[in-house]
């Protein structure tokens, strides 16, 4: 998985605490983590295209989240992000080398791509149980003041 997940998720809980009424530059956004603007803007992007996020034209604008944050699961991130293709891909090579040919060494479904293909699922679901809405509560509850002082520091540098 790329760094621009974990971007990603971060920027979607910095947008969840500054709340539906404040649009966020993505400079602002970039600094809050001294990142690079132009790929976090990359990012964000596909966040707006993906549904997560809205753009706001204009001097006060930027971004904000286009849906509450109850309604954006961990793996809506993910997938805008990553795209929606399976993290593994069987290329079926138990079928090259000095077995390739043997009818009794390559039979049925490659086992290898059905483990992968059941702890992929159960990733994906794992994700998909879980809000942006969820996990800033639970950042809430493990650094009480972090929401507060972020909104504070987007609001005064907008």
């Amino acid at each position: 998985m790329s760094r621009g997940v974990e971007w990603a998720v971060h920027c979607c809980l910095n947008l969840a605490w500054a709340g539906p009424e404040d649009a966020v530059p993505v400079s602002r956004l970039a600094a809050f983590y001294d990142l690079p603007a132009a790929y976090l803007n990359k990012q964000v992007q596909s966040l707006v295209r993906a549904g997560i996020a809205s753009s706001v034209p204009g001097p006060r604008g930027g971004f904000r989240l286009a849906r509450p944050a109850e309604r954006i699961s961990l793996l809506d991130v993910v997938t805008a992000i990553e795209g929606p293709e399976p993290a593994f891909r069987c290329a079926e090579i138990r079928q090259q080398g000095p077995f390739g040919g043997d009818p009794e060494s390559v039979t049925g479904p490659c086992l290898v791509d059905q483990a992968m293909r059941r702890a992929e699922l159960a990733w994906r679901r794992e994700l998909a149980a879980q809000t942006v809405a969820g996990l800033a509560e639970t950042v809430e509850r493990a650094a009480p003041g972090v929401p507060d002082r972020a909104r504070r520091w987007f609001s005064s540098h907008t």
